[in-house]
């Protein structure tokens, strides 16, 4: 359903209104067009798109920070951005809202997200922040996340024309007047009553706004959907679950149905290739999560890499990584687009970090994979992977895979028995890498992962059919690990640079918690990080030597950005821990239970 709104004097007179705050005279800036979007690497000072460009390297051409001057970084301002409530009721509740937003910035205006989807205009030039404007969607804070497994959530806002298009958890698009914060349309895309919500910064193609959603959790089929940029109304919608008739759907060999509740969420943003107008996207674990004996077959679309037309949304290639997945192996990251050399051809590659810990690296027109590489430092599902980067342990001849014994856990023998994992699973079901993003730096040519090193293990259950009930968690078992555990123990990070025309392993560097918050690589040969423990981190892109570090005393789950105001280059990100890390895995990093949420932006840049 969408909503379309008419701009007039009352609206800009008085916002708060139609939910924005309005509180100084309103900054100008030119419609952010399809072809600065394209070409957003012109404008180094700004930071137009989600993961700073349509090719998800997440690289800036800012240089005035460098690596003779990083020392000299300090804290130019904060903002307090608030919304840290938490939220639910019944079976899952959160203590609070945390921040693993990207904010974008234009000619020295910031717009940032909540979790809860509060966007704020700040003027950052002069060096003080001054809040323009701020909108609230006002989501039911008890219902909205009973169909969340994994947090409150907001990834960031998209920049449009004259426009900014943000999401909301409980499952709406909306687009607010980029001067004054006025509402302009708003369209409910996801259906929360099925299980469905919207956590993903939206991907903006031409005149499209192109939003996944989550919930493979729920019992959910996954889509990718297309909305009209003027007027939120539908383009296409594609599933990623195929039904019957379409190609793949008999990769779901049951019989009662499970491609209806087949997960395949899509709840990180894409990337667009436009010479060959191609959307890619990675999509979620197969539901019910660790029962794969409900849904026998390798349960296409599920953790996957697909690429769709722009204008239609039909697939046009796509790649599985773990076929009929015991493991809650997501590939739903980023896709970054390098064109490079690989093997001494030149080839347009989309390399995707995936939660099973290898990377992949495949031709973005065809899907062809050209290599694959473990990341992690432990490994012990997949017994290798084959020239067709295909585990070694599939078994083409088992509709229900087990993978190297041991590492999935099976089904109890009696009607609703639980079955359990006989040893541990390397990586654990967090994943060597989770949703936070990757960066890749044209400087150095290579390809860096905020990894998660670590394992841990998991139990199953039946699940019966017609068992799913709405806004239930549809998981087939559950994961489990604890800092005590002899057999796994504590889970640590590092951040991996592959050199990207190898594939190979280039330099690696430990880092005490588990990377989750991810990475931004800059011209003047950096690399930032943020760490769970709260550490915002400088690094020497070529060496990974430690070069800065600042304490902000609160966890970290959100990535840093760079962009420019009045001639000045400032590195910002966003401090409040949040996210799926203290509802499923804080007890293997016990130290992360005393962090609190701060819910602060800090922003740095040089003192001179």
């Amino acid at each position: 359903m969408v909503k379309k709104f008419r701009k007039s004097a009352l609206a800009v007179i008085v916002p708060a209104l139609l939910g924005a705050t309005l509180w100084s005279a309103p900054g100008f800036a030119g419609n952010v067009t399809t072809d600065r979007l394209i070409n957003s690497e012109k404008e180094p000072g700004n930071w137009l798109n989600h993961h700073g460009n349509l090719e998800a390297h997440r690289f800036s051409g800012l240089d005035q920070i460098n690596t003779k001057n990083v020392k000299n970084l300090k804290v130019a301002f904060t903002w307090a951005m608030g919304d840290m409530q938490g939220g639910g009721k019944e079976v899952i509740q959160f203590q609070y809202a945390g921040l693993e937003g990207t904010p974008v910035a234009e000619d020295g205006f910031m717009y940032i997200t909540t979790g809860w989807g509060s966007v704020t205009k700040l003027d950052t030039r002069g060096g003080v922040p001054r809040m323009i404007w701020k909108y609230s969607p006002n989501p039911d804070r008890d219902y909205a996340t009973t169909v969340a497994c994994c947090g409150i959530n907001n990834r960031g806002a998209a920049l449009a024309g004259d426009m900014v298009i943000s999401p909301v958890i409980d499952g709406r698009i909306v687009a607010l007047n980029k001067t004054d914060g006025s509402k302009i349309w708003e369209a409910q895309v996801a259906d929360p009553g099925k299980g469905e919500v919207i956590t993903n910064a939206p991907l903006i193609v031409k005149d499209m706004v192109v939003t996944g959603m989550a919930g493979a959790e729920f019992g959910v089929r996954g889509w990718l959907e297309a909305l009209d940029l003027k007027t939120g109304k539908r383009r296409w919608r594609t599933y990623t679950i195929p039904g019957p008739g379409e190609p793949g759907h008999e990769t779901w060999k049951d019989k009662h149905g499970a491609w209806k509740t087949g997960g395949g969420s899509t709840w990180v943003t894409g990337s667009y290739d436009p010479e060959l107008n191609l959307i890619i996207w990675g999509t979620a674990n197969p539901g019910p999560d660790w029962d794969n004996a409900y849904r026998p077959g390798d349960n296409l679309w599920t953790d996957s890499t697909i690429a769709l037309d722009a204008d239609t949304g039909k697939i046009k290639w796509g790649f599985q990584h773990t076929p009929n997945d015991p493991y809650d192996y997501d590939s739903v990251s980023e896709n970054t687009f390098v064109d490079t050399q690989v093997n001494g051809q030149f080839r347009r590659v989309t390399i995707h970090a995936n939660r099973n810990g290898y990377v992949y690296a495949n031709d973005r027109k065809t899907g062809e994979p050209l290599w694959c590489t473990q990341f992690v430092d432990k490994l012990n599902w997949s017994g290798g992977l084959d020239a067709k980067c295909k585990p070694k342990s599939y078994n083409a001849k088992s509709d229900v895979q087990t993978y190297m014994k041991g590492t999935a856990a099976q089904r109890g023998t009696a009607t609703k028995g639980r079955g359990t994992i006989d040893g541990v699973l390397e990586p654990g079901h967090m994943g060597g890498k989770n949703w936070p993003p990757t960066t890749y730096s044209p400087q150095t040519n290579m390809y860096y992962i905020p990894t998660i090193e670590g394992c841990n293990k998991a139990f199953a259950e039946v699940t019966v059919p017609g068992a799913l009930k709405p806004r239930q968690l549809f998981l087939g078992g559950a994961p489990y690990s604890t800092f005590e555990d002899p057999n796994c123990g504590r889970i640590s990070g590092s951040i991996t640079g592959i050199d990207v025309r190898t594939g190979k392993v280039a330099k690696k560097v430990y880092t005490e918690h588990p990377q989750l918050g991810g990475l931004l690589t800059t011209a003047g040969g950096l690399l930032f990080s943020g760490h769970a423990e709260g550490a915002v981190v400088a690094y020497d892109a070529a060496t990974l030597e430690e070069l800065w570090r600042f304490e902000t005393g609160s966890a970290i789950n959100a990535p840093p950005m760079s962009f420019m105001a009045d001639g000045k280059q400032y590195v910002a990100i966003e401090v409040g821990l949040g996210g799926a890390w203290p509802q499923w895995f804080v007890t293997a990093t016990p130290e992360l239970k005393s962090q609190v949420p701060s819910n602060i932006l800090y922003v740095f840049a040089l003192d001179r």
